[in-house]
Order: C-alpha cells, then sequence, then structure tokens
C-alpha cells in the first residue's frame, strides 16, 4: 500500500547536475530514513546517501562534496542534488525509504524501481 516514485533521471554531460526526486504515496503514518542507493553493471547495490526524519544525513566516500540530500516531510518526499558529475556515477538510481503505515506501527522497507543517470560527453 505505499509506492516509492522516482524522476528526475536522465543524460548529463561530465561537470553537469542533475536533481533526483523520490516521492512517496499511499497509507503512510510516518517515513523514518530515506536513502538513495545506485548500481552499475557488474558492481555491487551502494549506498549514495541517506537523511534521517529530523534531517541527520550520511554520505559516500565517492560522492562527499558533489551530492546533497535532502527532505520535504510534509510531501513525503527526498531529493538528491548531484553536482560535478563524474562518468563513475553512471548507475540506477534507487530510493529506499523506511515506512509505518496507518494500519501497524512495525517499519517496514520499500524500493523505488528506479531511475537512470548516465554521464556522458
Amino acid at each position: 500500500q505505499v509506492q516509492l516514485e522516482e524522476s528526475g533521471g536522465g543524460l548529463v554531460q561530465p561537470g553537469g547536475s542533475l536533481r533526483l526526486s523520490c516521492a512517496a504515496s499511499g497509507s503512510i503514518f510516518s517515513i523514518n530514513v530515506m536513502g538513495w542507493y545506485r548500481q552499475a553493471p557488474g558492481k555491487e547495490r551502494e549506498l549514495v546517501a541517506s537523511i534521517s526524519s529530523i534531517g541527520t544525513t550520511y554520505y559516500g566516500d565517492s560522492v562527499k562534496g558533489r551530492f546533497t540530500i535532502s527532505r520535504d516531510n510534509a510531501r513525503n518526499t527526498a531529493y538528491l542534488q548531484m553536482n560535478s558529475l563524474k562518468p563513475e556515477d553512471t548507475a540506477v538510481y534507487y530510493c529506499k525509504a523506511h515506512v509505518a503505515t496507518k494500519a501497524s506501527s512495525i517499519l517496514v522497507e520499500y524500493w523505488g524501481q528506479g531511475t537512470q543517470v548516465t554521464v556522458s560527453s
């Protein structure tokens, strides 16, 4: 009964910027942590950034100083601002959220279907 929808991916030149959005919808009571992961061909899925319900953030070493995660609790939406993009950032980016529904206080993990980010000249 909860869905995560990512948007904002696309093709961008090296050094360019993109802003990803992840909107959660459904019978949501509250959302704990929201995060962005990515997976490139031949690589394991890795955590890019995460943000808690009160704004505490974490960044993977490869994106520190270039990416910024934020969230709008009123809209149940998380964002990933990606600057100074490199070809190595090319991957499918997935949103994850830990959600308590209106039917239960138990936190459940939900994933979006992913959005493609391609960095190429």
